[in-house]
């Protein structure tokens, strides 16, 4: 049923908060709930609560993750897309039987397996990514309640979302977070950072056989109903860090000033590193320490235990430094709260979206290991003065800002602007 709009007269203003819904479009015509779609990996779901949260709709959303089979032969079947593993790994489970240990010979051990990402760690409160049952959801609520915000992240998540579009197309609005790599048009919108198109510039294309290229996503020039940001999705906000201020006072407001927090991450696929990035951060933080008055050191689970150790070893004893040891609450949010400057690893496109939008000083380390698409995102950092290379020369006292970046807030702006371009609009 399409909702029934009532006429307004010409020029008359748009109805403020309090007016009945049904003078706005009616209740078909309201957001008022979302479904949050996760693939079981922080990174990736972080974006999709940010932009949820962003909408104001972090309170009145549900969260459904895609959930693998994992352990013994599941580790070679995740190329496959999750509705194929998971049959095949049904046919697997009849022949061998339905007991937790599957056929992972070592010698003439059997290796149990977890019953897959999310399952059974008690996230009983996150519920399976079914189709079937969010389609249905959302068909049958939909007089009730409205359309159904969808939104996702994560390459598991590419085929539910697409497929409760094509299965709902009246009933939602689906939102897929970070590049689908084809088929874009089997979302109503893609949010995506800039960079991931950078194999479609000159660049690019030069450091690319012609016979490959046709293999390397995206082929085409971003479509009207996808949005370009700067770098990830995230939580971070004026209220967060307000209220991480006040949460992590008692801990950090007694620290000698300048504070300066260094995150550090892992190698990733464009941005390969060892040991020898830590020697480059432990030999320029020396140097800067008698321009700081404390300095905080955390790792992510990416970084190599070698990494970490000789961080550890080499920094640990020092006075001013602290390191967190991954024990007791995470001190993340805290730190992006309390922080006079920040020193992070190139590798990191999360952590560095964040810490750039704190408009607090950020020094990169690491920059000139990055390759393809992390060398486009590390340049638009820089052009817009977001963030200096890290040399070990710098004054810490001294502070430079600039424009907070905002790509989760101007993401959250055009999604309102395509619900509207719908007939829909969110009330939280």
């Amino acid at each position: 049923m399409k909702p029934i709009r009532l006429p307004e007269p010409p020029g008359s203003p748009k109805p403020m908060g309090g007016v009945p819904d049904i003078f706005d479009g009616g209740v078909y015509g309201v957001v008022r709930r979302s479904v949050v779609i996760g693939n079981g990996f922080s990174a990736s779901e972080n974006q999709s609560m940010g932009l949820v949260r962003a909408l104001g709709l972090s309170d009145k959303h549900t969260l459904y993750r895609v959930i693998r089979p994992t352990g013994g032969i599941n580790e070679w079947l995740h190329w496959l897309p999750v509705s194929i593993h998971k049959k095949l790994y049904f046919i697997i489970s009849q022949i061998y039987g339905y007991s937790n240990f599957f056929i992972s010979r070592r010698g003439r051990k059997l290796t149990q397996l977890p019953a897959g990402n999310g399952a059974g760690v008690g996230l009983s409160s996150v519920l399976d990514a079914d189709v079937k049952n969010i389609v249905k959801m959302a068909k049958e609520t939909f007089e009730k309640d409205g359309p159904l915000l969808v939104v996702a992240s994560g390459r598991d998540t590419i085929s539910i979302a697409s497929s409760i579009k094509r299965l709902a197309s009246e009933n939602v609005f689906v939102v897929q977070v970070q590049h689908p790599r084809s088929h874009l048009d089997r979302f109503d919108m893609v949010i995506t950072p800039k960079h991931d198109y950078y194999s479609l510039t000159p660049q690019a294309q030069e450091q690319v056989p012609r016979f490959l290229r046709k293999w390397i996503t995206p082929h085409d020039p971003p479509a009207d109903h996808v949005v370009l940001t700067v770098g990830a999705l995230h939580q971070i906000d004026s209220a967060i860090l307000r209220s991480e201020a006040n949460a992590w006072h008692h801990e950090f407001a007694p620290l000698p000033k300048p504070l300066l927090v260094v995150n550090i991450g892992g190698p990733t696929r464009y941005c390969r590193y060892s040991t020898d990035l830590a020697k480059q951060v432990i030999s320029s933080l020396h140097n800067v320490l008698t321009s700081c008055g404390s300095v905080r050191i955390s790792f992510s689970r990416r970084t190599p235990e070698k990494v970490s150790k000789l961080v550890t070893k080499e920094l640990g004893t020092h006075p001013k430094i602290y390191i967190w040891d991954g024990e007791g609450p995470n001190p993340h949010l805290g730190h992006l709260a309390w922080a006079d400057s920040f020193i992070i690893t190139a590798d990191s496109v999360s952590m560095l979206s964040e810490a750039c939008s704190t408009g607090k000083p950020v020094y990169v380390v690491g920059a000139e290991r990055c390759t393809w698409k992390l060398v486009e995102f590390h340049k638009k950092l820089r052009e817009r003065g977001l963030v200096r290379p890290f040399t070990g020369l710098e004054d810490m006292s001294e502070t430079w800002g600039y424009p907070p970046l905002n790509d989760t807030a101007e993401a959250a702006s055009q999604v309102h602007k395509a619900l509207a371009e719908r007939g829909w609009r969110i009330r939280p």
